[in-house]
């Protein structure tokens, strides 16, 4: 064991992980090092709640380019061919197709189906990938796109259509609420009372954070409590979907650290 690791780095620390993806494996990295974790998983991850679009666009493969945006998307793909009995056309048609990445995930999901990426973005961003795609020749060629929640990257099937491509786009999941409204209010209140050292936050939370927020408006007097600990005042600006925007006063957080 490192030296790290036996000295408890994360000592007497309290983290609060408001995550739903490998929850458990990164609370036992962060317990390895003497944190004290508090799970609340706030997102969950589901299937596209309509199959029959994704199952449609599973039956037009193979494509010329197949772009993949996650390996969560091309996961859930193959787990709803296998379902609809398509496998075996879904393996066919990924290994006739160019497949274009944007980062590691997705590149890390096709070598479990024994595939690799044939084009990389130069970096993983929708600004890379229009980079890497820029020195293709894409006219007349059709380009399945598999996008992910919250993001229909009108820019980037913009930009195939001003190619002289033919984007075909598929959403094969969604993100949903996980962790039931009485745990996000006591991971609040250990916030409020100044208990949480640190909270990794995920981008992806915002979006539910807010609009579970506003379905529930009588959350001011703790937003206002919340306002009075600077502590966890970010965080818990995040969970209850930017408290400035239900009349509170922000403040800077001093010691707390959101990563």
């Amino acid at each position: 064991m490192s030296d790290r690791h036996s000295a408890g780095a994360l000592s007497g620390r309290r983290i609060a992980l408001p995550e739903s993806r490998e929850l458990d494996r990164l609370a036992r990295m962060l317990e390895e090092f003497g944190a004290q974790t508090l799970r609340c998983p706030m997102v969950a991850i589901a299937d596209a709640p309509d199959p029959g679009p994704v199952r449609d666009w599973l039956m037009r493969l193979p494509f010329d380019d197949l772009v993949l945006f996650t390996g969560e998307g091309l996961r859930r793909l193959h787990a709803l061919a296998q379902r609809s009995g398509l496998e075996a056309g879904f393996l066919n048609g990924l290994q006739a197709s160019r497949r274009v990445t944007r980062g590691p995930k997705p590149e890390r999901a096709l070598r479990e189906l024994g595939l690799k990426s044939d084009l990389r973005a130069e970096q993983p961003t929708t600004e890379g990938l229009i980079a890497t795609l820029s020195a293709q020749d894409l006219r007349g060629r059709r380009v399945g796109v598999q996008l992910y929640p919250g993001n229909l990257n009108t820019r980037f099937t913009n930009f195939l259509r001003q190619a002289g491509a033919e984007p075909d786009t598929v959403l094969p999941y969604v993100y949903a609420a996980a962790a039931a409204d009485e745990k996000v209010v006591a991971l609040i209140e250990s916030m409020a009372g100044g208990e949480v050292d640190v909270t990794l936050l995920p981008a992806l939370l915002r979006s539910s954070a807010s609009t579970r927020s506003r379905r529930r408006p009588a959350r001011k007097p703790l937003c206002a409590r919340l306002c009075k600990q600077p502590r966890s005042l970010r965080s818990a600006q995040w969970l209850l979907g930017n408290c400035g925007g239900v009349g509170c006063q922000s403040r800077s957080p001093r010691t707390t650290r959101i990563l």
